[in-house]
């Protein structure tokens, strides 16, 4: 049976110790709208000027030449190709203000559209260069690939680096990953930045567009180095600055519910972190098992100076490992990071959604919203004794006299479909709503919010997959 809560009051058990007079926490930055389509903008203006570098590198007599279309088609795909890697590189560089303009998911949504086409482009860019060189020399395909590949200075490099991007695009199909470890995946890709060094070594070295034109050549490598320059900054020194600054520690650890633990951390200067409820970072817990791999995971409240709280649950060999964590062991983080924030928002009125895990960033969004925002509540469980937070939960939304509602029983009987929605939420086109669960739980509500008249800017959505 469905069971239904509203206004609800528990006693509630703090999520993390008392804040120390004086220690107010930094709020979040808002993003600035306009961000996400000004890159965009620059996106293609880069393009474009990478393609007018490449027109006009080339002459009359080179595209008269015999092959010298196709040479000239294969030195085009080769610099779109390259192109479209250092777009891919820039959106998951972990940009502050493209992050908040945008979020992470949507950033790496783009990162994925796009990576079929950096290896449509640069096998083109193969196959053309090799037929028009042919015909140039009058010899057989092969017999020019050979020539390339023994004779060329760094071409064997950029076959190298050619082969290891296809290795991280195949593994990058949906059927493919899911049949791949996650650190697995991650070591797989991290060859990608070899694919775009030995890359660059090749167009530098052998790229025909840049001979007698020393200003195309300077122009090409200052867009390298200034991607290679984001990479490095936002991926390397921001977080090492930021950890030397907070120097995150395991607190204590303690179990939720069976199989989901929270993890209490303090720090130094915590008021100063600049997080809003609903945001993640990644998390590298420094022991033996754990200190390579970084972990998405979002804060299950506001950041308490000097604590700071995150609710895992054990789905995999590092997440249970999480739950065996000693207190003292260092932490470091990379973020915050995501839109999934109070920013977002258009209205008054908000509905929040979660299931399983995915209420702990509901649970400090819900924290985070104005006392003005009328808050309305759903939690979708199995058992009661499922839902993470619930006390939290119900006392935070009493406090606000905002309504709570918990459906409880077996997914294939009890249903959070359009028609409950409707009971539970009645004024729910009118609200902006936030919704978090696992697998296709975050899907299914959307289509159900649809449905009862929703604008799709009106939801907002955080799913948890990697």
């Amino acid at each position: 049976m469905a069971l239904s809560l509203a206004h609800v009051d528990h006693p509630v058990a703090p999520p993390a110790p008392t804040r120390r007079a004086g220690r107010e926490r930094r709020p979040g930055h808002a993003p600035r709208p306009r961000v996400g389509d000004a890159f965009a903008a620059l996106a293609g203006l880069g393009l474009g000027a990478v393609l007018g570098l490449v027109v006009t590198g080339e002459t009359r007599g080179s595209l008269g030449a015999p092959g010298g279309w196709m040479i000239a088609a294969g030195r085009l795909a080769g610099f779109t190709g390259a192109y479209l890697m250092l777009v891919m590189v820039v959106l998951i560089a972990r940009i502050p203000w493209l992050e908040r303009a945008v979020g992470q998911d949507r950033l790496i949504r783009w990162h994925r559209r796009i990576g079929p086409w950096p290896i449509l482009a640069i096998t083109a860019h193969v196959v053309l260069i090799t037929l028009g060189y042919a015909a140039l020399a009058k010899v057989g395909a092969l017999r020019q690939l050979w020539v390339f590949l023994s004779s060329y200075p760094d071409v064997l490099a950029a076959a190298v680096g050619f082969a290891l991007l296809v290795m991280a695009g195949a593994t990058s199909i949906k059927i493919a990953r899911r049949h791949l470890k996650y650190e697995t995946w991650w070591i797989v890709h991290l060859y990608f930045y070899l694919a775009l060094a030995l890359a660059f070594a090749h167009q530098i070295v052998t790229g025909g567009s840049f001979i007698g034109h020393p200003l195309s050549r300077a122009v090409w490598i200052a867009v390298w180095a200034c991607t290679a320059g984001v990479v490095l900054a936002f991926r390397v020194v921001q977080p090492v600055v930021r950890n030397l600054r907070h120097q995150l520690r395991v607190s204590s650890v303690r179990e939720e519910v069976p199989g989901v633990v929270s993890i209490i951390c303090s720090g130094r200067r915590l008021d100063r972190l600049a997080v809003s409820g609903g945001q993640f970072f990644k998390w590298r817990f420094l022991t033996r098992e754990l200190w390579w791999h970084a972990h998405p995971y979002s804060l299950s409240a506001l950041p308490q100076p000097p604590y700071m709280r995150v609710t895992v649950k054990g789905l995999g060999d590092q997440s249970r490992a999480i739950a065996q964590l000693k207190p003292g062991t260092r932490i470091v983080v990379e973020g915050p990071y995501g839109a999934f924030t109070q920013h977002a928002r258009s209205s008054d009125q908000v509905v929040l959604i979660g299931a399983g895990v995915g209420v702990t960033p509901l649970r400090a969004l819900l924290e985070d919203l104005p006392l003005s925002v009328r808050v309305t509540f759903v939690v979708r469980a199995s058992r009661v004794e499922d839902i993470v937070h619930r006390d939290e939960l119900a006392s935070l939304v009493a406090q606000r006299a905002g309504r709570y509602h918990e459906v409880i029983g077996p997914r294939e009987t009890v249903r959070l479909d359009a028609r409950s929605l409707a009971r539970l939420v009645p004024e729910l086109p009118e609200c902006d709503l936030y919704v978090c669960g696992p697998g296709g739980f975050g899907t299914r509500v959307v289509a159900s919010a649809l449905r009862l008249g929703m604008r799709r800017d009106q939801i907002h959505e955080e799913a948890f997959a990697f």
